[in-house]
């Protein structure tokens, strides 16, 4: 799948309409970024069930300053809408396609169900 660019428009749609979205918070400028770009595209036609976007944080800074984007590369796994990856750092080939399939074994069910749980706590 190809990798797609994420902007203001199209975010929220993309993450809400697609149970599992992978998200490269980057920058033109950003060494590490530019290394890692390719890895990331070659991944992406590894794995057809998954959304690849990237996000330009010098374009795109109100959803850089949403997620609270401190250090870049950053990657972001959505799955089912909800987030369970938020980690700052370029990968390797073979570690992101570890976190992939890691991220799509999860049961999410039960990831819901420690959500409500957490919740219930804090309103305790």
């Amino acid at each position: 799948m190809a990798v797609i660019e994420l902007n203001q428009e199209n975010f929220e749609s993309t993450i809400t309409q697609n149970n599992f979205v992978i998200v490269d918070y980057w920058a033109p400028w950003c060494g590490p970024c530019k290394a890692f770009g390719p890895t990331f595209d070659t991944v992406s036609e590894e794995f057809p069930d998954v959304v690849f976007g990237k996000v330009n944080t010098e374009v795109e800074q109100q959803i850089a300053a949403e997620f609270r984007i401190r250090s870049i590369p950053t990657l972001m796994i959505f799955r089912d809408n909800i987030l369970i990856y938020n980690e700052g750092g370029a990968l390797q080939a073979g570690q992101l396609r570890e976190l992939l399939t890691k991220a799509g074994e999860l049961d999410m069910d039960a990831v819901r169900a420690e959500i409500e749980q957490q919740a219930a706590a804090k309103a305790e």
